[in-house]
């Protein structure tokens, strides 16, 4: 009787890439791959944030509108955020600053592309007296999980945690999500979905503010 060897070869090729995706799904990298094909088209410049479309965008007209009816003082009055260090931070106490706020969590494939160009563009401006950066995670891990995906990635940026109840003028539809808040605490711009935001436009708009 003939035995036929076994070899990969006669395995169908999507057999093998079910394979492959079921090891990274097992072992928690699939977040990270798709992240990384992600980033790849990110590079390509394809979405880059495009500020002047972004402040047309009538979902950030519409949620600058209701919270000025509701009679808050600032765009998120009253939300209460924690860092990594643990914390307490008022979200008010960020007011006379321009806020880039940025929500994400650490399961979020489009949320791991983008973060390197966010920590570029960190880099370049800075939290300072007059720019906060808020990179927000959603994760409900626990502090710990975001604190080791941070320290992994080498991210300097500023994170916080929610730690009181989720203003609804940032509510989304999807994440990541940012917000561009100005110093008068009006959301000027609201971006969904991935986007790379360390280009001359974003910088010079950021810093446009700063100078009002």
């Amino acid at each position: 009787m003939n035995k036929k060897k076994f070899s990969f070869r006669n395995i169908p090729g999507w057999a093998v890439m079910l394979g492959i995706f079921a090891i990274l799904y097992l072992t928690g990298l699939h977040t990270e791959a798709i992240g990384q094909v992600q980033r790849l088209l990110l590079a390509t410049g394809i979405k880059n944030a495009d500020v002047p479309e972004t402040l047309q965008n009538p979902d950030a007209n519409a949620v600058t509108t209701a919270a000025a009816a509701s009679g808050a003082e600032m765009a998120g009055a009253g939300f209460k955020m924690v860092d990594l260090e643990g914390k307490q931070v008022s979200f008010e106490s960020l007011k006379g600053k321009v806020v880039f706020m940025n929500i994400w969590a650490t399961w979020c494939p489009p949320c791991v592309a983008e973060m390197p160009n966010i920590q570029k563009l960190y880099e370049k401006i800075g939290s300072t007296d007059k720019v906060a950066f808020v990179m927000l995670s959603v994760d409900e891990g626990g502090m710990e999980k975001v604190q080791k995906f941070i320290s992994k990635k080498g991210f300097t940026f500023p994170v916080y945690m929610p730690a009181s109840q989720f203003p609804q003028e940032f509510y989304s539809n999807a994440i990541p999500t940012t917000f561009i808040i100005s110093p008068e605490g009006k959301i000027v711009a609201k971006q969904e979905g991935m986007a790379d935001y360390d280009t001359p436009e974003v910088r010079d708009f950021l810093l446009s503010m700063t100078k009002k």
